[in-house]
C-alpha cells in the first residue's frame, strides 16, 4: 500500500482522529488487517502503519530473546510506546493520551501519507519545516538520488 498526500483533520471531542476516507477506501482488512498500529517515528512525529505491515517490518527485526543491546533498546522504546489502534464504523481512530501529550497533538492535525506510513504532526510545525526545506529542495533532492544510487550500488550498509 502506498500512501500519498497532505490531510487536515481534527481530534473530535473524545480524542478521535478520522482517517481520510481517501486511505480507508484503500485499506483492505483482508490484506492489512482490522486495525493500524501508532508509534513515535524517528523525526519526532506520530507514525502509523496498517497493523499487517507494521507486523511485517517487526518480523524483520529477528528475535530478541538473546539480541543485540541496542536492538533491544529500541525494541523497548518502539514497542512499549506503540499502540493497537481499531478503526471504529466511521472510520476513527483513538489514540492514546500518552501519545498526544507527547506529540504536542491537540484539536487540529495534519496526516501526510508517507510511503508506507502516515505521519502525524501539529499542522503549525509541518508549515515550519516546509518553510525551512524550502531553500534547500534542490540539494534536497541531489542528495537523495545520491542516496538512492549508492544504496542501489550496494554501498548502504
Amino acid at each position: 500500500m502506498l500512501f500519498l498526500g497532505e490531510f487536515q483533520h481534527s481530534l473530535d471531542a473524545k480524542q478521535r482522529l478520522a482517517i481520510p476516507s481517501e486511505i480507508r477506501g484503500s485499506l483492505d482488512p483482508s490484506v492489512h488487517g482490522e486495525a493500524l498500529i501508532v508509534a513515535p517515528g524517528p523525526n519526532g512525529v506520530l507514525w502509523l502503519w496498517p497493523e499487517r505491515t507494521f507486523e511485517r517490518l517487526a518480523a524483520g527485526l529477528g528475535g530478541s530473546l538473546v539480541g543485540d543491546e541496542e536492538l533491544m533498546a529500541f525494541e523497548r522504546q518502539l514497542f512499549s510506546r506503540a499502540a493497537r489502534l481499531p478503526l471504529d464504523t466511521a472510520g476513527r481512530v483513538r489514540i492514546p493520551d500518552r501519545l498526544l501529550r507527547e506529540f504536542q497533538l491537540s484539536d487540529a492535525v495534519t496526516i501526510l501519507g508517507v510511503r508506507d506510513h502516515l505521519e502525524l504532526i501539529r499542522p503549525e510545525a509541518w508549515r515550519e519545516s516546509q518553510e525551512f526545506e524550502a531553500p534547500t529542495r534542490p540539494e534536497f533532492w541531489r542528495r537523495a538520488r545520491a542516496a538512492i544510487q549508492d544504496s542501489r550500488q550496494g554501498g548502504g550498509a
